[in-house]
């Protein structure tokens, strides 16, 4: 698998590393992890805020898609699927750094450069969403997933998809307008 691990030396902004075909599997998970990765890559970055962790859980979840792809490929929505697996990881390693007492200042405040500050307010505003609210809008605008979508890959009913985007964006219209 070491194949679909993301190469640190590469570009951070859209990792796309090469895949290696296996004998038995078709181009499709090829074409899928190409067309997929840097899109759950940056949801992931913009859900969690942190680009490093994002990485991993990107590179973690494409892992399990790979192992599982006959079964991944005939969900309605396999982009969600990897994106709500890495999103589990996540919180399943920020579960076991605080049970392990790991000092995590550089995973809680991640350092960001960016020429553009309005680009750097809408992040550091979305940061400051609650994660349930974040993951609503990271499905919503950044995945272009439907209300239905983001309830299945979230795991939550459609009614409260829609009440955590409506809280989420009068958060956000608040804290850009200041």
């Amino acid at each position: 698998m070491e194949a679909l691990a993301a190469d640190p030396a590469a570009d951070q902004t859209d990792p796309v590393p090469e895949v290696v075909e296996r004998p038995g599997r078709t181009g499709e998970f090829a074409d899928f992890y190409r067309s997929h990765l840097g899109k759950v890559y940056r949801a992931l970055a913009l859900t969690l805020g942190n680009d490093d962790l994002a990485r991993e859980a990107a590179d973690e979840a494409m892992t399990r898609a790979y192992a599982h792809w006959g079964r991944v490929s005939g969900l309605d929505n396999p982009g969600g699927w990897v994106f709500r697996v890495g999103l589990n990881w996540a919180t399943s390693w920020w579960r076991k750094a605080r049970r392990e007492q790991v000092r995590l200042d550089d995973w809680l405040h991640p350092r960001t450069a960016g020429p553009d500050p309005v680009a750097l307010a809408a992040r550091a505003a979305v940061e400051r969403l609650p994660l349930k609210q974040r993951g609503v809008v990271v499905c919503r605008v950044l995945l272009e997933l439907s209300t239905a979508e983001t309830a299945a890959t979230l795991g939550i009913s459609e009614g409260t998809v829609k009440s955590r985007l409506s809280r989420a964006l009068t958060t956000l219209r608040q804290a850009l307008e200041e």
